[in-house]
């Protein structure tokens, strides 16, 4: 039997891991019905990437996407001058990504690894990008997420994000709560909201903004993934 001793603060963040749901399983169950009415299900990338790359201020390159989901977003930018990793937690959702990608012929590097164990080569990337994995991230992981996204990125490298925005209680609880509060319900209602505030505090020192704004809600005709639960920004890599 092992005994449950903290010796540093990678065991502080295990047992804190222990405390919390259990992302794989949670994710496998989520993807595996691709019939249901999940609005990122669509097959279509975020209109603020598109709008990034139509108005050339992401001009290829590599790119990391993590929580890559069904791939969405991974093979819009492969599709535009991007050599792309992507990562997501679940096996489900790599599977899917996997087959969106093979029926276009397109390549794209997908792992099946959690964004905690994710090694990356430093300055490699010239984009990472996050549409829907940090407003589920537990805040004391947030900390190494920050960190890696800096360590991955080339010198002025940007850092695209999608997260949930305050206010939208309907879709399972996104308040902007604090980290505290989330540790004293062992909860974060669905996901944890972001304000612009908020995500300068936990990503200034080492990002700085360059926008930030509400998702442009868009329906399937425009071919493009939009509502207006969610914010988009986009920050470079400071230095």
């Amino acid at each position: 039997m092992s005994i449950e001793v903290i010796r540093n603060s990678e065991d502080v963040l295990l047992m804190l891991d222990s405390l919390m749901r259990e992302p794989a399983p949670f994710w496998d169950r989520f993807y595996q019905d691709r019939t249901k009415k999940v609005p990122f299900f669509v097959d279509a990338p975020d209109e603020n990437l598109v709008g990034y790359v139509e108005s050339g201020r992401l001009q290829g390159g590599r790119m990391l996407e993590l929580g890559c989901g069904p791939g969405r977003n991974a093979i819009y930018a492969a599709a535009h001058g991007y050599e792309v990793d992507a990562v997501d937690i679940s096996e489900e959702a790599i599977a899917w990504a996997k087959e969106r990608a093979a029926e276009r012929d397109i390549r794209i590097g997908f792992q099946c690894k959690s964004v905690y164990e994710l090694q990356v080569e430093p300055s490699a990337y010239d984009l990472v990008y996050d549409s829907g994995c940090l407003h589920h991230l537990w805040p004391h992981r947030r900390v190494g997420y920050v960190e890696m996204i800096r360590q991955a990125l080339k010198p002025q490298g940007y850092f695209g994000l999608t997260c949930f925005a305050p206010g939208f209680a309907e879709i399972g609880g996104a308040l902007d709560h604090s980290d505290w509060e989330v540790y004293r319900e062992r909860s974060m209602k669905g996901g944890q909201a972001y304000s612009q505030e908020k995500l300068l505090e936990i990503m200034g020192e080492a990002f700085e903004l360059v926008e930030f704004r509400e998702m442009k809600e868009c329906d399937a005709s425009e071919g493009l993934f939009g509502v207006p639960f969610l914010s988009a920004s986009l920050w470079r890599k400071k230095g």
